[in-house]
């Protein structure tokens, strides 16, 4: 178990391989153990790492730890970065992971060669967001009155993921993402669904981005197609094409190889480009 202290928190981190530095950013609960198939698959080409966020899975609590933010949550990735000594990066986050880098690409370019941006959940600049936003609050809501944090967290994985890709999960990976329930709710979540970065922010990024949605949220009938149009507003600021990714909201865990397959390509050519200066 690797671990490190870094911005005033302790991380564990998993790493892999060897080659141009490669960063996975988790979103909603927060483990390093949602990558394993990409990164073993990716392993052979790059230096890959995943990580628990702060605060969660085996990443301990920091004590006092009552409020995070995106801002924070991004200069824990670009302290790792540097504590590993792997910098210019190439980094992959998905929905709140997506964020993340989002904001880490906006203040940290100098960290980064590239960035690819799965699914972030910008529900505000989505046709139905207010919709969205209300009926996950429900759910929750309802989750934690039927048995707290842990099936709040499980009613959440099924609505973003699933219930067939829910009960996928390995043991051990889904026990560790119920654990997170509290830190979700009660310390993450409401950053997550309030950060939206400014069009100028977007429009003046000075590294090479990738913007990524599931295909099968493509469809407007789909109940997750908000998450394609959030991705598309996303693409949009950037002044970049969306791209297709296979599957729905977590293709890491669903269509593992098929990500590496796609991803492979694009790594190529984020890896290859020049680094900026801060």
């Amino acid at each position: 178990m690797a671990t490190i202290d870094v911005n005033g928190t302790t991380l564990y981190y998993e790493r892999r391989g060897d080659g141009p530095p490669l960063l996975f950013i988790s979103g909603a609960t927060g483990d390093a153990g949602h990558w394993t198939d990409v990164a073993d698959a990716l392993a052979g080409e790059y230096t890959v790492i995943s990580y628990d966020r702060r605060a969660n899975s085996r990443s301990p609590r920091p004590e006092n730890y009552a409020r995070a933010s995106i801002t924070e949550q991004a200069d824990d990735a670009a302290a790792l970065l540097e504590g590993l000594e792997l910098t210019p990066a190439v980094a992959y986050g998905n929905s709140a992971g997506a964020m993340i880098l989002t904001d880490l690409v906006v203040r940290r370019p100098d960290l980064l060669r590239g960035a690819v941006l799965h699914e972030p959940p910008f529900a505000g600049m989505t046709s139905h967001g207010d919709e969205v936003v209300a009926g996950l609050q429900q759910l929750i809501a309802d989750g934690m009155a039927q048995g707290g944090p842990a099936r709040a967290t499980e009613l959440f994985l099924r609505w973003v993921c699933g219930d067939e890709v829910y009960e996928s999960f390995e043991p051990a990976l889904r026990d560790r993402m119920l654990g997170n329930g509290e830190v979700l709710f009660g310390i993450e979540l409401e950053p997550i669904m309030s950060y939206v970065p400014t069009r100028d922010q977007l429009a003046g990024v000075r590294i090479p981005c990738v913007v990524a949605s599931g295909a099968e949220n493509r469809d407007p009938a789909s109940p997750r197609h908000w998450f394609w149009e959030a991705s598309q507003w996303a693409a949009d600021g950037l002044g970049v094409p969306l791209t297709e990714a296979p599957g729905a909201h977590v293709p890491q865990s669903t269509h593992p190889q098929e990500l590496a397959a796609l991803l492979r390509p694009v790594l190529a050519r984020l890896a290859a480009s020049s680094p900026v200066t801060a």
